[in-house]
């Protein structure tokens, strides 16, 4: 079993994912009676009160995966038209923590958000104008655009669907939700490469 601090992945009764949960949030709808199937390990067994009457205990087995019945979340989140809220904390996932000028690794706290078309010069806040770039190449560039200080990105911003908007957002993601989340990315999708390395690296590990 896993330490009580793993997500668990949220998704509707299709398949698509939703959100992450917390295993309390996972045992509140098990109690409201809207869990429809669940798949993925197991990750915990959680034991409740004793039946005064037949003595019994409740237990509630919570796994990686949980489908929910359907909701609004599906239908807003499921349109292709739908664009996930841009954060600093999933652009710099996006961008695996690379700064897309340097190409170094950094930390979050290295990090900040460029916009590739400065606001100033009419560009917008948006997953398609943003990427993570280190402090100093961000400085450098100032409200220029790439190509008038002799900076080239290393590849091209885009929006992520909801299924990637998900992953992005997770911590610490086990292999099976790894697996799932990568089978709703797009067939072009950047990430999923990515996730099919990881996946392979955790099933080495194991």
């Amino acid at each position: 079993m896993l330490n009580l601090e793993q997500q668990i992945l949220r998704t509707d009764v299709s398949g698509m994912p939703l959100e992450w949960l917390t295993y309390q949030d996972a045992v509140r709808l098990y109690y409201l009676g809207e869990i429809a199937y669940a798949c993925g390990r197991l990750l915990y067994r959680i034991r409740g009160g004793v039946n005064a009457r037949t003595g019994r205990r409740s237990v509630i087995e919570l796994n990686s995966i949980v489908a929910t019945m359907g909701s609004l979340q599906a239908t807003i989140k499921g349109n292709p038209a739908y664009v996930p809220p841009l954060n600093n904390k999933a652009l710099f996932r996006r961008d695996d923590n690379l700064c897309l000028y340097c190409g170094r690794r950094f930390p979050d706290s290295m990090l900040s958000r460029d916009h590739v078309t400065p606001i100033s010069r009419g560009g917008q806040d948006a997953w398609s104008n943003v990427v993570a770039a280190c402090k100093p190449c961000n400085n450098f560039k100032g409200a220029r655009l790439p190509e008038e200080c002799g900076m080239q990105l290393l590849a091209v911003p885009f929006v992520p669907t909801h299924a990637e908007y998900v992953y992005l957002q997770g911590r610490r993601i086990l292999a099976d939700q790894m697996e799932f989340l990568r089978a709703h990315f797009p067939r072009r999708s950047p990430l999923r490469e990515r996730l099919r390395n990881l996946v392979s690296g955790q099933m080495t590990l194991v």
